[in-house]
């Protein structure tokens, strides 16, 4: 038995093929076995980061992911969405494990065709990585329930319209003002020249007989009461006034007068 576990020993001493060198040989075999048996802290791979931009609408987050996976192992993917409406802006941000790997997709996929756009891919330098850039990466995105657009298009009723004007206006003042305070002189119609101005009447009560546009005026308390006064000042007056249409006599007309003016004087030198 100890015969047999000397002879596996010397099986497994390394020898150099040059005996000067065996020295240092057996040196390097025991720091590399030293080594081997440390805890892989300096063997973690850098990260890298690359832009994909001018993406097609339909590509999201799944299909990214699943497409990219074939160039290695992704950490974080964020792809850039409006806050208004939740659609895609057409570009995102893939963290791959290791910097090689990312060179490589930068540059395998840069002018790619996809979805008839061509993709423009490059590598982020690791100092112009944010730290915020990929806030929320993790999270599933959701379709927002009441989305900017559908809140400004909604239909609104008569008291938020005109609370809504007011507020414009208010706001313009100020603004007005501001510029007044810095010494600008600038005259802008705003949205005071917008809304429709009120028509102001001199007295109180609305006359709806001159108001209304019906061919007959509504008998309306003032407009009897007009009628009564001018009634009463017709009244006043004994003589009856008849102002009849000035007659435009033609110049035929004065012609035939003529001739049978003298017409009637021949019949009297006769008789």
């Amino acid at each position: 038995m100890t015969e047999g576990k000397a002879e596996s020993k010397r099986a497994k001493e390394l020898l150099a093929l040059n005996p000067t060198q065996e020295a240092e040989f057996k040196k390097k075999v025991l720091e590399a076995q030293k080594n081997k048996n440390r805890p892989k802290q300096d063997s973690r791979l850098s990260p890298g980061v690359i832009y994909v931009g001018h993406l097609p609408l339909g590509l999201c987050e799944p299909q990214l992911r699943s497409y990219f996976q074939q160039f290695g192992r992704i950490l974080r993917l964020r792809l850039s969405r409006s806050k208004k409406t939740g659609r895609s802006k057409g570009y995102a941000f893939v963290e791959f494990e290791c910097e090689d790997v990312a060179q490589i997709v930068a540059e395998t996929m840069n002018n790619y065709l996809m979805g008839e756009r061509l993709i423009k891919c490059q590598l982020i330098p690791p100092e112009k990585v944010h730290e915020k850039m990929f806030v929320g990466a993790q999270t599933v995105f959701k379709k927002p329930s009441n989305p900017a657009v559908a809140r400004y298009n909604k239909q609104r009723s008569q008291q938020q319209l005109t609370a809504m004007t007011e507020r414009l206006l208010r706001k313009e003042s100020k603004l007005r003002k501001r510029l007044a305070a810095q010494g600008v002189d600038y005259d802008f119609p705003g949205f005071a020249a917008q809304v429709p101005q009120k028509k102001k009447s001199s007295s109180g009560v609305i006359n709806e007989s001159t108001c209304s546009e019906d061919p007959t005026p509504v008998c309306t308390p003032t407009f009897l009461e007009r009628r009564k006064s001018t009634a009463a000042n017709d009244e006043d007056d004994n003589e009856i006034i008849i102002n009849m249409p000035k007659v435009e006599q033609d110049e035929d007309c004065v012609v035939d007068e003529d001739s049978s003016e003298d017409s009637s004087e021949e019949d009297t030198g006769t008789h």
